[in-house]
């Protein structure tokens, strides 16, 4: 057992270890009709840890995770850290080649995938690259081994976990510049993440929290997954999230205390007609909103709703582990991402990085116990990104007096005309407001006289045909500089996203760039 004060545990394996002494019995995984104890638990990753083990994984192997939200990618993780071997969690969205590039970056051994994708499976390099694919779920095929033949495993594994400053989890990033890297994160990353994230929610052992976001995402396997496990809580795990209404059930069932989810969903909570029953019988007492940001009119919406719960809109970044910072409890500012986490710091600087005053705009970055030892086998990268043990986030924002942290901006996302800065989140909360708009997606195009020039996307609200945009400009133009008035605005049926809603700003620019060719060919 890891001697650290502030860090009790020195792997997953070891909180798992303490739980089952502390409190076996207790139902630490509930998935569809079934109760996981923290014995079971323990017992189902010991065995899987065996089966891998007597399959040739050794300490510091890669085991890729290509699952759909389940128990066995709970038992995956621990069974990993018993025998000293690193998860690495795929974007179960991806295509085969762009799975392929992961296995072979992260020089996987062995892939652990739901028979759901079994097509992308199948369609990339891991039969080349992975000396062992094990399959959730029924397979057809007599070659290929299942899950279930791991946890009828009757062998025992040799304990040989990884220690606090190793790293036990490789985070892709979701690759908006160029190939996704590999975030290197240490299990005192993401225990730090843990202890500040449930300091500042007051998570206990007697919380549920519920997890319907994708599992592979770095916000819901350190804050939605570990953190409740951590503390030695429950995870109610829903597999799917249609029917939506299932979530729902499930939280009263389940009597769910902590709900963590995205923009996206809170924007439809917001609008969904809840049953008096739910509202009247529900347990929640928090919401936790990360990915992206909230748009204000959600924030009201949520809060005229559940009045005994508080919705904590948070900052992070998969190479921060993932959770820089927070609104508290007791204290939230609409617009703003709250404050640092406990032991974290954030500054505003300039390109200097020297530290800037208050309220001025400049790059945010970060230092902690939360930020990553690197990326893997990118050593410029690594070293373009941490300075000095800061963390530079790529993003832009700035803080106020209380030290709250507002985001303005992606650094890579900000328009220059004529030599003044436009930030895109300024103009799309404005449209955001205007009756019809959904949700907004501001971008930069090239522009001979002015460098770049502001051009907006919308997403209409539903049963909303058409939003006029002589309408539209001339209300932009009562609240923003005539600058930052978008010149097009078009109207597209969905806003391309990533798997957690941020919006893909460089999709609708490649688009826009094949439809400008498009046109000037037509033209010639």
């Amino acid at each position: 057992m890891n001697m650290n004060a502030q860090y009790p545990f020195g792997s997953f394996y070891e909180v798992l270890l303490h739980h089952v002494q502390k409190r076996p019995s207790k139902v630490a995984v509930f998935v569809n009709q079934t109760k996981i104890t923290y014995r079971a638990l323990f017992e189902a990753s010991n065995r899987v840890a065996a089966f891998l083990e007597h399959r040739g994984v050794k300490k510091g192997d890669k085991i890729a995770l290509f699952l759909r939200n389940s128990a066995e990618f709970v038992y995956a993780i621990f069974a990993a850290s018993k025998i000293g071997a690193i998860v690495v969690p795929i974007n179960t969205f991806l295509k085969s080649e762009e799975l392929s590039y992961i296995l072979e970056d992260s020089q996987s051994s062995v892939l652990i995938a739901s028979q759901l994708y079994q097509k992308v499976v199948e369609e990339s390099s891991a039969s080349k690259l992975c000396h062992t694919i094990l399959w959730e779920g029924e397979m057809q095929t007599t070659q290929s081994e299942t899950f279930a033949e791991a946890l009828a495993s009757t062998d025992s594994a040799t304990e040989n976990p990884l220690n606090l400053e190793s790293v036990a989890v490789l985070i892709y990033t979701s690759g908006t510049t160029g190939k996704p890297k590999g975030a290197m994160l240490t299990h005192k990353n993401i225990f730090s993440n843990a202890i500040s994230g449930a300091a500042t929610i007051d998570v206990t052992d007697k919380d549920r929290a519920i997890v319907f976001l994708p599992m592979f995402h770095s916000f819901t396997f350190s804050i939605a997954v570990l953190l409740p496990l951590y503390v030695g809580g429950s995870i109610v795990i829903i597999q799917s999230i249609q029917p939506f209404a299932n979530i729902f059930k499930q939280i009263l069932i389940r009597q769910v205390t902590i709900f963590f989810g995205v923009p996206d969903v809170y924007n439809a909570i917001s609008k969904a007609k809840l049953p008096w029953y739910f509202m009247w019988f529900n347990a929640l007492r928090v919401f936790v909103s990360g990915a992206a940001a909230l748009q204000p009119k959600t924030i009201e919406a949520m809060r005229a709703k559940f009045r005994r719960a508080v919705l904590l809109e948070g900052y992070g970044l998969s190479e921060a582990s993932p959770a820089v910072s927070m609104n508290r409890r007791e204290k939230q500012k609409i617009g703003s991402v709250g404050i640092a986490l406990n032991s974290y710091e954030i500054k505003i600087v300039d390109e200097n990085l020297v530290e800037l005053p208050r309220k001025e705009i400049g790059d945010i970055i970060i230092k902690g116990d939360n930020v990553m030892q690197g990326y893997l086998n990118l050593p410029e990268a690594t070293q373009e990104t941490i300075i000095n043990s800061w963390l530079l986030t790529g993003d832009m924002g700035y803080m106020d007096e209380e030290n709250f942290l507002f985001i303005v901006d992606r650094k890579k996302d900000l328009i220059i005309s004529k030599g003044i800065n436009i930030y895109p989140r300024e103009i799309e909360e404005i449209i955001d407001l205007y009756a019809g708009v959904k949700v907004s997606a501001v971008i930069g195009i090239f522009d001979e006289k002015n460098g770049e020039i502001p051009v907006a996307y919308i997403e209409l609200e539903e049963g909303v045909e058409k939003i006029e945009e002589t309408a539209l400009k001339a209300y932009l133009k009562k609240h923003l500089a005539n600058f930052k008035i978008p010149r097009h605005i078009y109207t597209i049926d969905a806003l391309p996203k990533n798997a957690t809603g941020k919006v893909l700003k460089r999709v609708l620019k490649e688009q826009l760039k094949t439809n400008t060719q498009e046109s000037s060919d037509a033209t010639k």
